[in-house]
């Protein structure tokens, strides 16, 4: 009995296992896949304990596949290429590849996915990776193209339960022990939707209750005793709850921002991740409307680097407060999104011979920099002239937002840009 609950009940097969319906269910797009006997390469993408290694394992054995893995945590490129060797050598005529499944494939490098794309392109091997951030953005492109990438769901309260009921009735400890679980609330509080975690929780209750089979909500958190909060780092809680905070900023929500940014910490979160997307919001949400939003994050970020915690609690909750209260403007971003978008569409397109450097005789000869009116030589610094590319010629990127501070520079943009913005 010396492997843990968690272990000692991993589905072996898709009839034990338990979620995810929508890929693995009697209609289940992977499930139809499974049974046609050709899996290809796929991610797996879902908050942690859902059920993605033993959904990996079950297909290899469903297809008698042998089955090779690796953890991204402490596996570099000598240990995949060592690995790959290994699958090669289980190679037979007629034989379907060996499955080797990555676990959390996000935290490799560029050069470490890199070693996986030749075994998949080749067919050595079926790659099968697990993941708990957004692969579009973790995952090299060569080998996301290659991957088909299925999306795994947080576990029901009604499908945590059916585990804990199928734990107490068919694991031989907890039988033996003749519990009963009467209450479930402090359970599944406990364990944060983390099938691992529920079954760990249930072990260490179990275990510490000697003397009652009844399992309750306060023997729960008597055992438990600290209070956990249900916010992961380096899960889905991380990304929900930094989600939360920033689109309540950006709501101009100081209530629910410092309230988040009360569950970050309480959670254990880095101050300098905060204060780092303090510092992108300032821009990207607040921008022109106050430049001095910039200011204050910066300021923000460099003086949680030098006190630390707990004193950065106060100068976080002071920034969140500050940039919730703004005024709001993404004109900054917008502009850069179009812009880009312009230069992907076109390319590089000529620049204007006038506004051409020209340091040598030839190229002021070749008409480098001829016609450029210097502003400064101009009354109130300004003169109408043509900066764009001739192709591109008019295109406005930049649209103020409504606000004090950007209303008076579109007024200043009317008087001196009146074909961009009008009179």
């Amino acid at each position: 009995m010396n492997k843990p609950l968690a272990e000692r009940l991993r589905p072996k097969t898709l009839d034990e296992y338990v979620g995810q319906a929508h890929l693995v269910g009697p209609d289940g797009v992977l499930k139809r896949v499974i049974d046609s006997g050709h899996v290809p390469s796929f991610i797996m993408w879902g908050p942690p304990g859902v059920g993605k290694t033993t959904l990996a394992f079950i297909i290899s054995q469903t297809l008698d596949r042998p089955f090779f893995s690796l953890s991204a945590i402490n596996s570099g490129v000598k240990d995949i290429r060592e690995t790959i060797a290994k699958a090669k050598s289980k190679q037979f005529f007629n034989r379907a590849n060996p499955i080797l499944f990555i676990d959390e494939i996000h935290r490799f490098s560029k050069s470490q996915q890199d070693a996986l794309l030749g075994a998949v392109e080749q067919g050595v091997i079926t790659l099968i990776g697990a993941t708990t951030e957004n692969p579009s953005f973790e995952v090299i492109s060569a080998l996301l193209s290659r991957a088909q990438v299925y999306i795994l769901k947080h576990l029901s309260k009604e499908e945590l339960i059916e585990i804990l009921d199928h734990a107490i009735s068919e694991d031989l400890f907890l039988k033996n022990k003749e519990v009963k679980i009467e209450e479930y609330d402090a359970l599944l509080q406990f364990s944060g939707g983390d099938a691992r975690k529920l079954l760990n929780v249930l072990e260490i209750v179990v275990n510490a209750n000697t003397d009652n089979k009844v399992i309750e909500n306060d023997l729960v958190k008597q055992i438990i005793q600290e209070n956990i909060v249900l916010y992961d780092k380096a899960g889905e809680q991380h990304y929900d709850v930094i989600s939360a905070f920033i689109k309540s900023i950006r709501g101009s929500d100081p209530n629910a921002a410092v309230y988040y940014l009360a569950r970050m910490l309480a959670g254990g979160e880095d101050v300098k991740f905060i204060a780092r997307r303090l510092l992108i919001l300032a821009s990207e949400d607040i921008g022109l409307a106050n430049p001095n939003a910039l200011l204050m994050a910066n300021t923000a970020m460099q003086a949680v680097q030098t006190v630390g915690m707990p004193e950065s609690r106060i100068i976080l909750s002071q920034a969140t407060i500050y940039l919730a209260n703004s005024a709001k403007s993404n004109s900054a971003y917008m502009a850069i999104n179009k812009a880009q978008a312009l230069v992907k569409e076109t390319g590089n397109l000529p620049v204007p011979l006038s506004l051409r450097n020209a340091p040598t005789n030839l190229m002021k000869k070749a008409g480098y920099g001829m016609g450029y009116k210097y502003a400064h030589d101009y009354p109130g610094n300004f003169v109408e002239h043509e900066f764009m590319p001739d192709d591109i010629s008019g295109t406005t990127l930049y649209h103020p937002s409504n606000n004090t501070a950007e209303n008076k520079t579109n007024e200043e943009l009317k008087k001196k840009w009146k074909k961009y913005y009008g009179s």
